[in-house]
């Protein structure tokens, strides 16, 4: 071979080596967060979570191709035909941890479970440890808490024989809890997941990816997707939502309309990264020719509304359930000199400004299981709100705009952050301003 060519060939193989190399050590880093997070989830709040609700024994079952919307919560693994992750309180300041029919090389050395065992005589497990209450994924109103199928339901009955199948109850609250009391690796793992959401979305609303009069708002959409898959991230949504906003109402979203000068944008999305999902909005003005800035109408609409943020992020505290919560914010917002709507998306007529508030759960769905200040999430408003849950910011303001002739302009405002004893408090830097489109 041409000793030129060999030289080449040689960097080369060298430079695909390092390539290599950096996505192995990325790939191991990731793993290496989420078994920490894992660890401290185990270690901190499952003692916590499962005496608070009256649950000795914690099964999650899964059969080979269909895992339970908590598979990477409890550390992943091969289930060959049925497996089983079973937490015991067996007194002291631990649970016991054992994975049953469930294997693989990062399930076991992630080493937070006790035992990683094969086939076992599941009754006689159970016989042994003697739990009063047996908790079990199944749930009327949670998706994430619903994971265990009818007949996995039924063959766990027959398995574990009468005695213990009486004591089988629903784990639904245990499952929420868990997911939603926040460890310190998680919030910094979200902080990173907020970061990265907000620099993707705010390039999207840029010239960067937009040319008006050229740009469709699908094209933004597939460009965010594009992002998603580069750069090895998840998301829990479905298109992202980039949409256009009119004098009645939203005009057209993630379709071919192509983005003009005069347009109103916004975004609605989230990405996934170890493990922690988020749900965004952002908002833009498409510059017409001559203008530097939004009409000013227009910014004083979005800076009214952003006032109103932070009467939310001040009441939103731990130690009350998400309704008493909610009545509180709605009440604050009206002594503010807003209306509270009562439909979402059915402003009232006439001068008032309407406020909608839908502060939803957070975390390891875009839309998580936790308690939610939200008027969509019923059995969620019940759950009493923990220090260091993590919520969606998200409320809709209805503004009056003179160029519209006195319609209501719908502006979004979502980010997220963490509930602590001072309030909402961010974990990346939130929207501020419309961002602008040249």
């Amino acid at each position: 071979m041409n000793r030129k060519y060999l030289i080449l060939a040689l960097v080369a193989f060298s430079l695909l080596s390092i390539v290599l190399e950096s996505y192995g050590q990325e790939a191991r880093r990731r793993w290496e967060r989420m078994c920490e997070i894992r660890r401290q989830k185990f270690d901190l709040i499952l003692p916590e979570v499962m005496r608070e609700n009256g649950i000795d024994m914690w099964i999650t079952m899964m059969k080979e191709g269909n895992p339970d919307p908590l598979y990477e919560d409890l550390g992943r693994g091969y289930t060959g035909s049925k497996g089983y992750y079973i937490f015991t309180d067996r007194g002291g300041d631990r649970i016991e941890r054992i994975a049953i029919g469930i294997s693989g090389y990062m399930l076991k050395e992630c080493g937070v479970y006790d035992q990683v065992l094969g086939e076992v005589n599941l009754r006689k497990f159970v016989q042994d440890r003697n739990p009063k209450t047996i908790g079990i994924n199944i749930s009327d109103h949670i998706g994430a808490a619903d994971g265990l199928s009818h007949s996995s339901y039924e063959f766990l009955k027959k398995e574990l024989g009468e005695t213990y199948a009486s004591r089988l109850k629903s784990a639904e609250k245990l499952v929420s809890d868990f997911r939603s009391r926040r460890v310190a690796s998680e919030l910094v793992a979200f902080g990173e997941a907020g970061e990265l959401t907000r620099q993707i979305t705010e390039t999207a609303l840029s010239n960067e990816v937009i040319t008006p009069g050229v740009t469709t708002l699908e094209d933004v959409a597939w460009w965010i997707q594009d992002q998603v898959l580069a750069k090895g991230l998840q998301t829990s949504f479905d298109m992202p939502s980039v949409y256009i906003t009119g004098p009645k109402g939203i005009e057209a979203i993630s379709n071919t309309r192509i983005i003009q000068r005069g347009d109103f944008m916004m975004t609605d999305w989230g990405l996934g990264y170890l493990n922690m999902y988020t749900d965004v909005k952002r908002v833009a003005y498409v510059l017409k020719e001559g203008e530097i800035a939004a009409p000013k109408n227009l910014t004083d609409a979005y800076t009214t509304a952003l006032s109103i943020r932070d009467i939310l992020r001040k009441n939103i505290l731990p130690g009350k359930t998400a309704a008493a919560t909610y009545k509180i914010l709605n009440k604050k917002i009206e002594e503010a000199g807003f209306a509270v709507m009562k439909e979402f998306n059915k402003p009232s007529g006439g001068d008032a400004i309407d406020v909608i508030v839908g502060c939803h759960s957070v975390g390891n769905l875009g839309h998580g299981i936790g308690p939610s200040i939200a008027f969509f999430n019923p059995r969620r408003l019940q759950f009493e709100i923990k220090p260091n849950n993590l919520f969606s910011i998200e409320y809709f303001v209805y503004i009056p705009l003179p160029e519209w002739g006195g319609a209501k302009v719908r502006i979004p405002i979502e980010d997220d952050g963490v509930a602590t004893t001072r309030g909402i408090e961010w974990l990346y830097p939130v929207a501020e301003r419309i961002l602008l489109i040249k």
